[in-house]
């Protein structure tokens, strides 16, 4: 439904998107996520059409952005951080308006309108006129115009911002119905939202992709760190030839002990066999901990590690350069 090869937004000399690549399939809700500076809501205006590429392509739902951009409009469902509305209209008269703007047949308009003011919980104030509403209730004014011509593909930003705790839990709930049928990417800096509600996260640092992976492997990989007392080399050999240890990484040293982290096959909890196995070889076990792998920790370190890399990236062009 989404498919991104190599797009690329400049100002000037600054890349907002450097090359990025990636595709979302039909029914996939998509954790779009990255620091504040990016490029996430640069690469969200691209593929709505609202901001041209400098270069690159972006096709959604069969529609290239460039050459089709009326046709992926009539695709694709936007809601931006900071949502536009017509402060002096009242909320039905709004979503009426904008579903005649979206082409919205006249016979189904009114059965439209109904339905996302009753999925974006609407009804009490759908009378009242938009500027006097409280934040939240626009920022669901904004979701509901977003959804009402039905389209194929979703792309939120910050869709939750504003919201009471009730709210919130509303609105995640709706975002994983709506994913039963249609494709949803959902921008936000709420990690615990991110691991409600997505199947995969995409992270992005400086314009480029940092990580693209299954939320649900993320949350399997769990690892145990181990303190030995002993020789460094031959306790990792130890634990690393354990049935089951799929990895094994030296973390710290400290006087004569060492501090290992090791990945088992599918997460499984391995801590009594790997003590069990420590004690026959000899060595001393001082610590023994599950370390569980969250989505925020993915994060910091695919954000350290890319930046690490651009960094260098950045030494090594200004060595050529003198």
């Amino acid at each position: 439904m989404i498919r991104v090869e190599r797009l690329s937004r400049e100002y000037g000399s600054v890349k907002a998107v450097d090359r990025l690549d990636f595709e979302i399939g039909r029914g996939e809700i998509v954790g779009f996520l990255g620091p504040n500076g990016a490029g996430k809501t640069t690469t969200m205006r691209m593929l709505t059409t609202y901001l041209p590429p400098s270069s690159g392509r972006a096709n959604l739902a069969g529609h290239d952005v460039l050459d089709e951009p009326l046709e992926v409009r009539r695709k694709v469902g936007y809601l931006p951080e900071n949502v536009p509305l017509y402060p002096e209209m009242r909320v039905r008269e709004f979503l009426d308006f904008r579903a005649k703007l979206k082409d919205v047949p006249r016979n189904r308009r009114q059965a439209a309108v109904d339905g996302v003011i009753e999925q974006c919980k609407l009804k009490e104030v759908e009378e009242r006129i938009v500027g006097n509403l409280s934040k939240g209730f626009r920022q669901r004014v904004g979701l509901a115009e977003a959804m009402v011509h039905d389209p194929d593909i979703l792309i939120l930003d910050e869709p939750t911002a504003g919201l009471d705790p009730i709210q919130v839990r509303e609105v995640r709930s709706l975002i994983k119905m709506l994913g039963s049928k249609h494709t949803v990417l959902l921008s936000t800096h709420i990690m615990p939202e991110v691991e409600a509600v997505c199947g995969r996260v995409i992270v992005i640092v400086h314009g480029r992709i940092a990580l693209d992976e299954d939320l649900q492997k993320l949350k399997l990989e769990n690892s145990i760190e181990i303190e030995l007392r002993g020789l460094a080399e031959g306790a990792r050999k130890s634990l690393a030839s354990a049935q089951g240890v799929t990895k094994v990484q030296e973390l710290r040293r400290d006087g004569d002990s060492t501090t290992f982290e090791v990945q088992t096959r599918d997460g499984a909890d391995m801590r009594e066999f790997l003590a069990k196995r420590v004690q026959e070889s000899g060595f001393g076990l001082r610590r023994l901990d599950r370390r569980r792998s969250t989505l925020e920790d993915r994060f910091v370190e695919a954000v350290r590690v890319a930046t690490l890399s651009q960094a260098k990236e950045a030494a090594e062009g200004d060595a050529k350069r003198h």
